[in-house]
C-alpha cells in the first residue's frame, strides 16, 4: 500500500496546484464611470460605506464622450484607436484639463487596453495610477485593489499580490468567499500551508453557511492542504463531501486509499467495490488493487474474478506478477481449473523458477501429478527458489502419486537436508517405504 500512497500523494500535490490557475478575466463595465472591473470582484454584499469624506468631482460630459468614444473602439477590439483618444486626453495640455476622477477613468481604460494584448505589466501601471488618484469613488478603489492584486497572481508575484488583498481586506466589510479562496492561493503558492487553509476553510465555511454549495477546486485546496498537514480525517470529510456533490473516479479512490492508512480496511474495500461496481477502475493498478483488497478481506473468489475480468477486457497489464494474483486467488478459492492457466502464464513470464514450483502445486492439487513433477523439477533447475526443500517435498509427492517410489525417496532425501524439512522428510520416507511395501503384499497375493 505504500507505493499506491505515494502516487496518491503526487495526485494530491497536482491537483491542488491545478486549483491554482487564476481566472483573471476583465470586463467592461458599462456605466456611466466607465469602470474596469474583474469579475471576480463582484460581492455578495454591497461594499461598506466610506470609512472618510470623499469629495469626489464630477464626471464633465465632454469628458465622458471622449471615454465613451475610446470604450466603443475598445468594444470593437481597435485598440490603437481606443489608446489614441486617451493618449490625447493624458497629453501634457490634456491632463491639465481633467480633474482626478475623469484622470482615473482615462488610466482604468487604459489600463483594461494593456490586458486585452496580455501587457500586464502596463497594465499593473495604469491600475496603480487609478488608485494614485485622490477622490476617486471608494467602490471604484475597492473594485480597482482587486484587480490589481490578480494582476500580480497571474505574473507569479505572489507576496505582492497578497499584500495587495491584504490591504483590499481592509476596504471590505464583507469580502466574498472568492476573495479568501484568492488569498489562501496565494499563501499556497508561497507554501504558507497554514494561512492558506485557514483562508480556504473560511471561504468554504461563508458558502455552506449561505446554504451554497462550495466549488469543487475549493474542497480540492482544502483536501491537498488537510493532506499535507497528514489530517487524514479531515481530508476524507473533503473527500466524502466531494463523493456526494462531485461525484468523480478519484475521490472514491483517493478516500479508499486513506482509510486503508487508516487501517479501516472494510471502508477502504467498500469504497473501492463501490468505484468498480460504477466502471470507474479501468487501470490495472486499480483492479490489482481491488483483487489485493479482497485477499486481504479473505474474499479470494472476488479477487479472482476482478483479474480474470481485467485481462479479458485487456485492463490488466500482461505481466507475471499480475497472473501470479489471478492465479494464487483461483487457488485459495479453490478453483484449481482457473488457477492453472494463470499459473501457467505466470511461469512462463517469469525469470525465476519460484513461480515453477507454484505451479507445481496447483497442478498437485488438481490431480495432475507428472505436470507437477515436471514443473517442480524445471522450477529447481532454472534456479532462485525461495525454499528448495518444500519444492523437493512437493516433488516427492508427486512421484509417490506416480508410483515412482525411488524418485520420490531421492526428493525427500534431497529435501530432509534442509533441517526446517527433516522431520517432514523422514515421515514421507517412512511412509513410501510402507506403501511400497504393502504394494508388495498385494502383489503377492494375486499371484
Amino acid at each position: 500500500m505504500k507505493s499506491a500512497f505515494k502516487i496518491l500523494f503526487s495526485f494530491f500535490r497536482a491537483s491542488a496546484i491545478a486549483v491554482l490557475a487564476i481566472a483573471a478575466s476583465i470586463a467592461l463595465d458599462q456605466s456611466t464611470s466607465l469602470s474596469l472591473v474583474s469579475e471576480a470582484v463582484a460581492q455578495d454584499d454591497e461594499p461598506k460605506k466610506e470609512r472618510e469624506t470623499r469629495r469626489t468631482p464630477a464626471l464633465r460630459n465632454k469628458v465622458y464622450e471622449r471615454l465613451a468614444e475610446a470604450q466603443g473602439l475598445a468594444e470593437a477590439k481597435d485598440y490603437v484607436g481606443a489608446a489614441a483618444i486617451l493618449n490625447d486626453m493624458i497629453s501634457e495640455d490634456g491632463k491639465r484639463a481633467l480633474n482626478s476622477y475623469e484622470l482615473a477613468n482615462v488610466y482604468n481604460l487604459h489600463a483594461f487596453l494593456a490586458y486585452a494584448t496580455e501587457d500586464y505589466p502596463q497594465s499593473l501601471r495604469y491600475y496603480e495610477q487609478v488608485i494614485a488618484q485622490p477622490d476617486i469613488p471608494l467602490a471604484m478603489e475597492i473594485n480597482t485593489r482587486f484587480t490589481i492584486a490578480q494582476l500580480y497572481f497571474v505574473q507569479d508575484k505572489w507576496q505582492q499580490g497578497i499584500d495587495a488583498m491584504l490591504v483590499w481586506f481592509e476596504l471590505n466589510e464583507k469580502p466574498n468567499a472568492g476573495a479568501y479562496v484568492l488569498l489562501a492561493q496565494g499563501y499556497y503558492q508561497l507554501k504558507k500551508y497554514d494561512l492558506a487553509l485557514e483562508n480556504v476553510e473560511t471561504a468554504i465555511s461563508m458558502h455552506e453557511g449561505d446554504g451554497k454549495l462550495p466549488k469543487e477546486q475549493w474542497y480540492n485546496l482544502a483536501r491537498f492542504l488537510y493532506f499535507d498537514k497528514e489530517d487524514y480525517d479531515s481530508a476524507l470529510d473533503v473527500l466524502n463531501t466531494l463523493i456526494i456533490y462531485y461525484p468523480k473516479k478519484q475521490y472514491w479512490v483517493q478516500a479508499s486509499h486513506l482509510y486503508g492508512e487508516k487501517k479501516e480496511e472494510q471502508k477502504q474495500l467498500a469504497l473501492m467495490e463501490a468505484a468498480y461496481e460504477q466502471g470507474f477502475l479501468d487501470r490495472s493498478s486499480e483492479l490489482v488493487t481491488m483483487a489485493y483488497l479482497y485477499l486481504n478481506a479473505e474474499a479470494p473468489y472476488y479477487a479472482g474474478s476482478v483479474m480474470e475480468k481485467g485481462f479479458s477486457e485487456e485492463l490488466v497489464e500482461d505481466k507475471s506478477k499480475n497472473y501470479e494474483l489471478a492465479g494464487s486467488a483461483w487457488a485459495q478459492a479453490r478453483e484449481v481449473a482457473k488457477s492453472i492457466p494463470m499459473m501457467e502464464q505466470a511461469a512462463a513470464k517469469s525469470d525465476e523458477g519460484e513461480l515453477y514450483v507454484r505451479l507445481g502445486n496447483v497442478y498437485l492439487d488438481g490431480d495432475q501429478f507428472a505436470k507437477a513433477a515436471d514443473s517442480v523439477t524445471k522450477g529447481l533447475k532454472k534456479g532462485g527458489v525461495k525454499r528448495p526443500d518444500q519444492a523437493r517435498l512437493v516433488l516427492g509427492m508427486a512421484y509417490f502419486n506416480l508410483g515412482e517410489y525411488d524418485k520420490a525417496r531421492k526428493a525427500f532425501r534431497d529435501a530432509g537436508k534442509d533441517e526446517r524439512s527433516e522431520k517432514y522428510s523422514k515421515q514421507w520416507i517412512t511412509y513410501v517405504t510402507s506403501e511400497e511395501d504393502r504394494q508388495r503384499e498385494l502383489e503377492k497375493d494375486l499371484l
